[in-house]
């Protein structure tokens, strides 16, 4: 299975060229997508065929985390006769937050069809994706995606307690996890992660590696990294988009 890392940034940042979480997993000649964040779409045409995406799975209803799901409407909906279509598996009322934001009742519904999460196995082509939920939003969700071969990466999302993926994360795994507060700490009610907190995680379930992703602006990337390795001795990466990786 092979991960390329389309965005990574979170909401705002002064880093040129950062774009919204978006994650394309492929597999057998077959993808899908995690997350499809503001700015994404581009990354995701210059690295597939967007209409060959089997399924995208949102993990929370910030736009930063689904917003360019738009572009990718327009592009099924409008560069090819008759429309293609594709499956976003997203938290209950992503429908309704597109079709308000264009004031277009049936918006969403025209390119996309919008599959309801819940916690559990969806099986699209050789991907395994099991959801399980975090602790976040009013309904926010991690998920491990595995491809028949042993392999599996587990995504956080965005997180506010590292204790909630342990039961997802089984030793070997890649952990592709947010540490918005960098070396720490997490401003009061953030509802996200550091590196202490993802560095004692990892140290806990031993992953294979650990791939650190939505570094909020402001926050040092290499004294995130040393604030993870000080709990954790296996591979971390902090990854930016572009990065390229087999699970």
């Amino acid at each position: 299975m092979e991960l390329t890392v389309l965005g990574a940034g979170p909401a705002y940042t002064d880093r040129r060229g950062a774009t919204g979480a978006a994650y394309l997993l492929k597999s057998r000649g077959r993808s899908i997508l995690l997350d499809l964040g503001q700015g994404s779409f581009p990354a995701l045409a210059a690295a597939v065929e967007p209409s060959s995406v089997e399924a995208v799975f949102i993990t929370h209803l910030h736009p930063d985390h689904f917003v360019d799901l738009v572009p990718l409407r327009h592009y099924l909906r409008y560069q090819f006769t008759p429309p293609r279509r594709a499956a976003v598996h997203a938290p209950a009322g992503l429908a309704a937050r597109l079709d308000a934001l264009h004031d277009e009742p049936g918006f969403t519904t025209t390119a996309l069809d919008v599959v309801d999460l819940a916690e559990g196995t969806v099986v699209i082509g050789p991907f395994v994706v099991e959801a399980r939920l975090v602790t976040h939003t009013r309904e926010s969700y991690a998920f491990r995606v595995s491809s028949g071969d042993g392999s599996a990466l587990v995504y956080s999302g965005d997180c506010g307690r590292a204790a909630d993926l342990e039961g997802l994360v089984r030793q070997g795994d890649a952990l592709l996890v947010e540490a918005s507060f960098g070396a720490g700490p997490v401003a009061t009610g953030a509802g996200h992660l550091d590196g202490p907190a993802v560095g004692a995680l990892a140290a806990n379930v031993r992953p294979a590696r650990v791939l650190l992703t939505h570094l909020q602006m402001g926050f040092d990337p290499a004294a995130t990294i040393t604030s993870v390795a000080a709990r954790f001795d296996g591979p971390i990466d902090l990854v930016e988009p572009g990065f390229l990786t087999t699970i």
